[in-house]
């Protein structure tokens, strides 16, 4: 039947459904991290090119980092640099480390995320052995630059802890609670490649390459849990792209203002203190900072690494014998009524 029209009313169409043109389905959360680890990576081995092996790049290295008038060091004429070491000293130390380890298994066993608290200390300790590797493998070659070396200390292993550390928790906390981390996270790592810098321990580059470093080994442990049985949890709905990246920069301008009024704060001589080289090192290393511990927990806002260390159990497989059984069975043992079948045959069809 049909009213004017060549499609037939109340018939279902044969076709599949199809979803609805809302929105692309988003792309697994494995593979998220997959794609950013490599992204990571080349700005990573591109961050090393740029500022170890060109001319340019040396050069803004040093335009950033002067060498000081006395003594020809990078430790910068400031009173700010006694109070550098010393957190890079407190930082540095085995014990302190061993305690921020210890309270990311901590919050993984309470959390019901203890493999992913082991996960996270392996980041930890893989970005000490990595920044290491490079640091000595990696040969910065003499280009004749003005107030440049050949020491190499590209990445910097006291940035590229201090991130592993931050991204670490991210692995052990809950979603809800992983924005709140962002901030304090990132003003931590912060500080850390501030006082290398103004105590002359590293270069601005290598503050940058500590920070990509540690967040690649972070997209790729993450993507391994999500790779695991039970591993992956996708986002209930879709949300459109736009509203993504509003949400994102609104939440990085508060971030970024945020973490200015604390510098503000904690360090009221920062400007006055610093010439305008180290300065804008400095906040361009805090900016980035917050771009990515920001970027790291967008990856993972879909994706609850709860769940069992081991694999989960299997259950047996079905008997396809079973069901023609029970019905055979039940065939033969059900009673016969003798009578009626008596009667219907006595009775003609009417």
């Amino acid at each position: 039947m049909s009213h004017g029209s060549s499609y037939p009313v109340g018939l279902s169409s044969p076709g599949p459904a199809r979803a609805l043109p809302s929105g692309r389905a988003a792309a697994p959360p494995g593979l998220r991290l997959l794609g950013a680890a490599v992204s990571f990576l080349l700005a990573l081995g591109l961050t090393g090119v740029l500022f170890v092996w060109t001319d340019p790049g040396q050069w803004i290295d040093g335009l950033l980092l002067p060498r000081a008038e006395s003594g020809g060091g990078y430790e910068q004429e400031s009173d700010l640099v006694e109070p550098a070491k010393t957190v890079l000293a407190t930082f540095g130390s085995p014990t302190l480390l061993a305690v921020l380890l210890g309270g990311v298994l901590v919050v993984g066993v309470l959390g019901r995320r203890l493999l992913a608290g082991v996960v996270g200390v392996g980041v930890v300790l893989c970005a000490v052995a990595t920044a290491g590797a490079v640091k000595s493998a990696l040969p910065r070659p003499d280009l004749a630059i003005e107030g440049a070396t050949s020491h190499n200390s590209f990445p910097s292993g006291h940035v590229a802890v201090a991130t592993a550390l931050v991204l670490a928790f991210l692995l052990v906390l809950p979603g809800w609670a992983r924005r709140w981390l962002v901030v304090p996270g990132a003003a931590g790592v912060s500080v850390i490649g501030a006082a290398t810098m103004i105590a002359g321990w590293h270069r601005f580059s290598d503050v940058l390459g500590g920070v990509l470093l540690s967040v690649t080994l972070f997209c790729l442990a993450a993507a391994a849990l999500t790779f695991r049985p039970g591993g992956d949890t996708p986002p209930p709905r879709a949300t459109p792209v736009a509203g993504r990246a509003w949400r994102v920069v609104v939440e990085g301008a508060v971030g970024l203002i945020v973490l200015g009024w604390v510098v503000r704060v904690l360090v009221p001589g920062l400007a006055a203190s610093l010439r305008w080289g180290p300065l804008v090192a400095i906040l361009a290393a805090a900016g980035l900072s917050v771009v990515a511990v920001g970027v790291a927990v967008f990856l993972v806002r879909s994706v609850e690494f709860v769940g069992p260390v081991g694999p989960p159990r299997r259950e047996r497989p079905a008997d396809p014998g079973a069901m023609e059984r029970l019905v055979t069975t039940e065939v033969r043992t059900k009673p016969v009524d003798t009578a009626h079948q008596a009667s219907s045959k006595s009775e003609p069809f009417s």
